[in-house]
């Protein structure tokens, strides 16, 4: 399936698009709203801007993606490869990521407040000045994620203090 395709049969009404093919696919500033990509092949993607509210992401390999000011408010990403993803600014408020990997991943600026991160692998993720207020982070790897400026206030499941 093409971004295009995809784009096609979203617009004519169809949702469902369980393990898609797209990897590499630009789909900057996509609208799919609700859209179930569960499974999905969206290796090396390029998501900027685009808008997945509520969107099924669960099991989605999204490793390498560009997700830069993505709205994914609310959205399903349980167990999603987001390893390396840039998710620079993006939305991610109330998102469901248990169990999500994201080594690696640029979360810089993005807002996770009130995010299900329990058991997510943030190794060496790039966490500075995101918005972590009340995400609930029992059981998630931070080893080694850089945490510089980051909001955990009332964050669930946080045993630390970010670096000044």
């Amino acid at each position: 399936m093409t971004a295009k395709e995809l784009l096609e049969a979203y617009a004519s009404g169809e949702r469902y698009f369980q393990g898609a093919n797209l990897r590499g696919a630009n789909l900057r500033g996509a609208y799919l709203r609700g859209a179930d990509l569960r499974g999905a092949d969206l290796k090396g993607a390029y998501l900027t801007g685009a808008y997945l509210w509520s969107a099924d992401l669960t099991s989605a390999d999204l490793a390498s993606a560009d997700l830069t000011g993505a709205y994914l408010k609310d959205a399903d990403l349980t167990g999603a490869n987001l390893t390396s993803a840039n998710l620079t600014g993006a939305d991610l408020r109330g998102a469901y990521l248990r169990g999500a990997y994201l080594m690696e991943a640029d979360l810089t600026d993005a807002i996770l407040k009130g995010a299900y991160l329990k058991g997510v692998d943030l190794i060496g993720a790039d966490l500075t000045k995101a918005d972590l207020r009340e995400a609930n982070l029992t059981g998630a790897n931070l080893t080694g994620a850089n945490r510089r400026g980051a909001n955990l206030t009332s964050a669930i499941g946080f045993g630390g203090s970010p670096p000044a």
